[in-house]
């Protein structure tokens, strides 16, 4: 197994002594007179026990005297500590290890970012939507703009399927289509990296794949999402063609993508 550097299993050890001492101390039963606790937090036996470690191996790990740990001790501990996703990330860089990738973005957006969507209502079209490319909320600005999100249909939210729409080729133009195309299948490969198993996100592309030809040459390009910038045209139902600054702005704990529509010359 690789060790930690000695500076890295300090900040390890110390981390874990911090997060112990944070942690309430299990309720006990009056058995006599109750023992009287040192310091504050959880014994580390007692953190030990949590995580299904021996408690000589969890001393040498807050003493950074252990080799780095595994994975999935890793995720024990962070467990054992009711370590926020934040929390948990965190305790596997200082480990030397990537933090392990959400099972799914999370459904919800937060409530703050809806406030920020309303607000901007007869000013700027704001979108968001979430890893799997299906689209969580639309300000006013956003649904006069594109359109209201169709009623029907299995990827009706998904912005990748729309991409290949006659409705995009009216909404963006011949060029614009091109390059929203060329933009959504580099986009699905970035969210099917990122999610391998999930269903939903194999399937669109099973359907993309045999529906559409455009979708087909884009996706044998091979290329993964990078753009997060961009100009685009679009043809506005009542003002004609209109051009936008794009920007994507990322809630990673959700993975959730803000896309803002900034009036541009």
């Amino acid at each position: 197994m690789v060790s930690m550097s000695t500076g890295n299993r300090a900040d390890f050890g110390k981390y874990l002594r911090g997060r112990r001492a944070m942690m309430a101390p299990p309720a006990q039963r009056a058995v006599g007179r109750a023992s009287r606790r040192q310091v504050p937090g959880l014994r580390r036996q007692e953190l030990a026990e949590a995580a299904g470690i021996s408690v000589e191996y969890y001393t040498r790990l807050e003493q950074g005297r252990a080799q780095r740990p595994s994975r999935e001790i890793l995720t024990a501990l962070a467990r054992a500590l009711g370590l926020t996703a934040a929390e948990r990330d965190h305790l596997f860089r200082l480990a030397g290890e990537l933090p392990p990738e959400p099972l799914a973005p999370d459904s919800e957006i937060r409530p703050g970012l809806r406030r920020l969507l309303r607000g901007l209502d007869d000013t700027v079209p704001v979108t968001v939507h979430d890893g799997r490319l299906n689209v969580l909320a639309r300000n006013a600005a956003a649904t006069e703009l594109l359109g209201p999100i169709p009623s029907v249909g299995r990827y009706r939210r998904n912005i990748i399927h729309q991409g290949f729409t006659a409705e995009a080729r009216h909404v963006l133009g011949d060029k614009g289509a091109h390059q929203y195309g060329r933009w959504a299948a580099a986009e699905l490969r970035s969210a099917l990296g990122r999610y391998p198993d999930d269903e939903h996100l194999r399937s669109l592309l099973a359907e993309l794949s045999a529906t559409s030809a455009t979708f087909r040459n884009h996706w044998a390009q091979g290329e993964v999402g990078a753009r997060r910038s961009a100009v685009k045209q679009v043809r506005h139902p009542t003002r004609g063609w209109l051009t936008f600054q794009s920007e994507m702005l990322h809630d990673a704990e959700r993975d959730h993508w803000i896309v803002i529509y900034a009036p541009a010359g």
